[in-house]
């Protein structure tokens, strides 16, 4: 079994890439809403800070900030995942392997973290998330998409709604 490793900083700041299992449905978009009630559920036992989020149909990405005397960000994903899995009817298809171990199968079972080093990788990974709809050709501008706290931050004045301009990309880009 692999030896992940991962940071622990209590109060740090991180990103995360959260993955659905089948990466071609569109699950997160479908049920935004479900996905924000088990988020705020969450908050609720398990503060943290939303500085930046994008939800696309497959994916999202997060920069969270976590308090002070607390570094425990898996059992926030953890419980997430579960209360968002939970809350959809059981239509996937499941390996082996998962009815075995009486698991969904709409997750991918872990998550790509990394702690925010400094304020220009945390300005990097914040426009990262912004972005992203526009890379995975979602939208043409990122004010245009409408699961993102782009919409939070350019209200609050730190983002002008125009950042990023127009962008008409072509070729492809992101996972497959």
């Amino acid at each position: 079994m692999p030896n992940y490793r991962r940071v622990f900083i209590p109060g740090g700041c991180w990103f995360f890439t959260i993955n659905l299992l089948e990466r071609r449905q569109s699950l997160l978009a479908d049920h935004i809403d479900t996905l924000r009630g088990a988020m705020a559920q969450t908050r609720e036992k398990y503060p943290f800070d939303i500085d930046a989020i994008v939800i696309l149909p497959d994916h999202l990405h997060a920069v969270w900030t976590l308090p002070p005397d607390d570094a425990d960000f898996s059992t926030r994903w953890r419980l997430i995942k579960t209360r968002f899995a939970k809350a959809l009817p059981k239509q996937e298809r499941l390996s082996a392997i998962r009815k075995k171990r009486n698991e969904r199968g709409i997750w991918q079972r872990r998550f790509w973290e990394h702690l925010i080093r400094d304020e220009a990788d945390y300005a990097r990974h914040i426009e990262y998330c912004y972005i992203n709809p526009v890379k995975h050709g979602l939208v043409t501008r990122v004010r245009d998409w409408p699961h993102s706290s782009f919409h939070r931050d350019m209200r609050r004045g730190i983002f002008p709604d125009d950042w990023a301009g127009d962008a008409a990309l072509t070729g492809e880009f992101g996972e497959a």
